[in-house]
């Protein structure tokens, strides 16, 4: 049986729209959802949130004023501490780390650390978005407070 050039061209068409439809439905699911714990009156913290839900992570936020406790239950040393900490999947997220590093973080699931930090607050840092830009680095870290740079934001 042959088919005819108009048939052809017909199921070539609907091929692609089916392959552009499943490319969507794939870019379209949320990436895994966050637990952040931050103090309710820091409203960096709130801009970080805000930036990672517009690239696609489900956030869930819980207000606390013993960060200390919570820094301390999730082994995130004192000179790896920010301001707010999150965990997604494994991994602890210290403070500003852009959603492209948590991204990757999650797709390359490295061995042996505990999470991602940037001590301190960097003013270029997603949520805190001050002018001019100041580079800064993304560590990542392990339970025994080894960081290694995971990024470099220059």
């Amino acid at each position: 049986m042959f088919l005819s050039r108009r048939r052809l061209l017909a199921d070539a068409a609907l091929g692609a729209f089916a392959l552009l439809g499943f490319r969507r439905l794939v870019l379209a699911q949320p990436k895994p959802a966050l637990t952040v714990y931050k103090d309710p009156n820091c409203g960096c913290c709130a801009r970080w949130v805000d930036h990672m839900k517009a690239n696609g992570f489900i956030a869930t936020v819980t207000d606390t004023t013993d960060m200390t406790a919570i820094k301390t239950k999730y082994k995130v040393g004192e000179s790896l501490r920010s301001c707010h900490t999150t965990i997604v999947g494994n991994y602890v997220i210290e403070g500003h780390v852009p959603a492209e590093d948590v991204t990757r973080l999650l797709k390359e699931k490295p061995k042996g650390i505990l999470g991602l930090t940037i001590p301190g607050m960097p003013q270029s840092a997603p949520g805190m978005d001050m002018k001019p830009h100041q580079a800064y680095e993304v560590l990542s870290f392990d339970s025994a407070g080894k960081t290694t740079v995971f990024a470099r934001h220059p």
